[in-house]
């Protein structure tokens, strides 16, 4: 961990221009609300999805590093915002998986309203990677959020994860409805002002479409 308020130090020589093999990252800090967020002007990408999406293994297999997960997972930091400095310049911010069965209604009322409050009025916020289960797309709350993007004018990239699950024919039928619907949604095509939703097949169990995350991800990342 680096200290609150730094940036860790990737020291390796990249070629500019170059898609990593994976998203170097190191935590920062975490934060209960928007006013204890970092205060700087570093671009930042929501990491969003059901708590059985399988948020916690894509950000592994995208970052290369078990211990990033973990880190979230720490008593107390689970219905946190969590940051992660990374090595194209930008932040990955872990928001706590939808539907823990752990916490009260008051506490799960509370985070709600911290997270809509980060995703309304946090200035850094300039992508979100959405996780969703492919065998379950598309719930309510993943609704709800494609509609935050939408309103707010995101860039928005949503893995179908746990690909491996289904035969070949299936995926591809699940992938070319996910983007049916998404291109028939108003604001979401993309404009002039946002770079509209992509989606894609994922696998945190094998690694599929892990070089298509990473590309999405560094372009958005990236601070020149």
């Amino acid at each position: 961990m680096v200290e609150k308020g730094a940036r860790p130090d990737f020291s390796e020589e990249r070629s500019p221009g170059r898609i990593p093999e994976r998203i170097e990252a190191e935590f920062v800090t975490s934060a209960a609300s928007l006013a204890q967020c970092p205060r700087d002007e570093l671009p930042e990408v929501a990491v969003a999805g059901r708590s059985n999406a399988g948020k916690s293994s894509v950000l592994n297999r995208i970052t290369g590093n078990r211990r990033l997960a973990r880190t979230s997972k720490t008593p107390g930091r689970t219905q946190l915002l969590n940051f992660f400095a990374t090595r194209p310049g930008g932040r990955l911010v872990d928001l706590p998986g939808y539907g823990f069965a752990r916490a009260s209604r008051d506490k799960r009322q509370t985070w709600q309203e911290h997270v809509e409050d980060y995703l309304s009025h946090r200035d850094n916020l300039i992508g979100m990677l959405l996780v969703m289960d492919i065998r379950h797309p598309f719930q309510p709350f993943d609704e709800q959020l494609i509609e935050w993007a939408r309103q707010s004018k995101l860039a928005l990239h949503i893995l179908l994860n746990k690909a491996d699950k289904l035969k070949h024919g299936a995926r591809l039928r699940t992938l070319r409805a996910a983007e049916q619907r998404l291109s028939a949604s108003p604001g979401l095509s993309g404009s002039a002002d946002s770079d509209g939703a992509t989606v894609q097949l994922f696998s945190a169990s094998n690694g599929l479409g892990k070089e298509q995350a990473i590309e999405w991800l560094t372009r958005r990342l990236a601070v020149v």
